[in-house]
C-alpha cells in the first residue's frame, strides 16, 4: 500500500515572495532641524560680535604697537617666572602634605587636614594681601642670637606673591597627589613592605611613578591655571603681565586695546603649554596603554 507524501511549499518560492527590490527606494537622511537652527543662530551671533568689535571704538593699531612693548614683554617673563616657581613649590608642598595626610601619625594627619582646610577655604586674593601686609603683625623676623630683619624690607611683592600662590596651590595639589597615590593597587604597597623597603623609599621608587599617570593631567591643568592666576598678584603690585598692562593704559587711556594685548599673550602661553601637557600625558600613559 503506497503512502502519499505531503508537498511542502518551496523555500525558494517563499523567499521570492518576501524579497524587496531595495534599489527602487531612495535613502533620505534624517533632518535635524533643531541643530541646524541652533547652529545658524550661533553663527549669526558670532558674526554680529565680530562686527561689533571690528567697528567699535577700538584702535587696533595700538594692539600691534604695544604687543611687543618692553613693559609687556617684561610682564610676560615675570608671569612665567612666577608661575614656574609657584607651581614647583606648590607641587612640593602638595606631595609632602599628601604623605602627611596618609600617615598613621595622627599629628601629621591633622596638620595636613588643617593646612588644606585653611588655604582652600579662604580666597587667594585675601591670602596675597595678608602676606603682603605681614609686617603689620610681625614687624621683625628674627632668630634670637642669629639675625633680625625688618619684615617690610623682605616681604616684597615678588616674595609675597610667591608665598601666597605656592602655599595656596599646595593645598589643592595635595588632594590631587593623594588621589593619585590611592589609585595605585594596594598590592604594590604590600610588595614593597614585604621586601623590607621603607615607606618613603617605596613611595619614591614604586608608588609615585605609577601614580603619575593619574596625577599629571590635573597638575598640568593647575599649571595652566596658575599662568592666569598670577594676574591676582597685580593687587600687591607685582609687575606681571596684567599689572604692566594696567600701568600703560593708566597713562594713555587705551584700556580695551591694552587688555586685548594681555589677552592675546595669555592665549599664546596657554596654547603652548597645552601642547606640552598633551605630550607629557602620552609619555606617562605609554605603559598603561601597553598593558591594555
Amino acid at each position: 500500500m503506497s503512502q502519499s507524501t505531503p508537498v511542502e511549499p518551496s523555500i525558494n518560492n517563499s523567499r521570492e515572495q518576501t524579497h524587496y527590490d531595495l534599489d527602487r527606494y531612495q535613502v533620505v537622511p534624517r533632518r535635524y532641524y533643531g541643530r541646524i537652527t541652533a547652529s545658524a543662530v550661533i553663527l549669526i551671533l558670532l558674526a554680529l560680535l565680530v562686527n561689533a568689535f571690528a567697528h567699535g571704538n577700538i584702535e587696533w593699531s595700538f594692539v600691534g604697537q604695544f604687543f611687543t612693548a618692553q613693559a609687556i614683554l617684561n610682564g610676560v617673563v615675570n608671569t612665567l617666572i612666577m608661575s614656574v616657581l609657584a607651581m614647583g613649590l606648590g607641587i612640593l608642598f602638595g606631595v609632602v602634605t599628601a604623605i602627611m595626610y596618609m600617615s598613621p601619625n595622627p599629628v601629621l594627619h591633622y596638620i595636613a587636614v588643617g593646612y588644606a582646610w585653611i588655604f582652600r577655604g579662604t580666597p587667594l586674593i585675601l591670602q596675597l594681601l595678608l602676606w603682603f601686609n605681614l609686617a603689620l603683625v610681625f614687624p621683625t623676623i628674627a632668630i634670637p642670637g642669629l639675625f633680625s630683619v625688618q619684615t617690610v624690607t623682605i616681604m616684597t611683592p615678588f616674595l609675597a606673591a610667591l608665598l601666597g600662590l605656592s602655599i595656596n596651590q599646595g593645598a589643592y595639589t595635595s588632594e590631587v597627589v593623594r588621589a593619585g597615590l590611592l589609585s595605585v593597587d594596594t598590592g604594590q604597597y604590600e610588595a614593597a613592605k614585604a621586601i623590607g623597603m621603607p615607606r618613603l623609599q617605596a613611595l619614591q621608587r614604586i608608588i609615585l611613578p605609577q601614580a603619575m599617570r593619574v596625577i599629571l593631567p590635573p597638575v598640568g591643568n593647575e599649571f595652566i591655571s596658575m599662568i592666569k592666576t598670577t594676574s591676582l598678584a597685580s593687587m600687591i603690585q607685582y609687575s606681571e603681565l596684567l599689572y604692566n598692562t594696567q600701568t600703560i593704559y593708566f597713562a594713555n587711556a587705551r584700556v580695551m586695546e591694552l587688555l586685548f594685548v594681555a589677552g592675546i599673550w595669555y592665549l599664546i602661553i596657554v596654547t603652548v603649554l597645552s601642547f606640552g601637557q598633551s605630550r607629557l600625558e602620552r609619555f606617562f600613559s605609554r605603559g598603561h596603554r601597553q598593558r591594555q
